[in-house]
């Protein structure tokens, strides 16, 4: 606990301006990410990038919200996200997913963050790789957990 409180942290809360930060995660729409996020305050929009196998891409847009002003911080967020898998010698199959993130950051050195989240998800249109596939969606609300680092450059 003395080890954090040596460490000064800028928290997002009120008042902490606006900027963008650039991270990397570990989880929710994709095995490996990037991410990029706009923010003014408490509120932001994170634009993230990932792939679960190099065989598809997932694009994510999100607007979040942060609670608190101190060094952990909670958010909830909503947006959407699109996955785009391309199998060999199969046709590209789509989702859009609806997306709310609900976690929470620590900032534990200056401009450095980690995080965690449950991205609680639930498909709202698919076209599957297979055409012979038409199988009607589930509407099953599927959590993803997720782990990530940011870098306010």
């Amino acid at each position: 606990m003395l080890a954090v409180l040596a460490f000064p942290a800028a928290p997002q809360g009120k008042n902490a301006g606006s900027g963008m930060r650039l991270g990397v995660s570990y989880g929710g729409i994709s095995t490996f990410g990037v991410m990029a996020e706009w923010f003014d305050d408490t509120h932001a929009v994170e634009l993230a990038v990932g792939t679960w196998s190099f065989h598809e891409v997932s694009v994510s847009a999100v607007y979040k919200e942060y609670f608190f002003g101190s060094r952990v911080r909670p958010f909830v967020g909503g947006g959407l996200w699109v996955v785009a898998a391309f199998p060999p010698q199969e046709r590209t199959g789509l989702a859009l997913v609806l997306r709310a993130p609900v976690g929470a950051e620590w900032s534990f050195v200056d401009d450095h963050s980690v995080g965690v989240a449950l991205n609680v998800n639930r498909a709202l249109a698919v076209r599957r790789t297979d055409p012979d596939d038409d199988l009607p969606l589930v509407g099953r609300i599927v959590p993803l957990p997720e782990i990530y680092y940011r870098l306010t450059p």
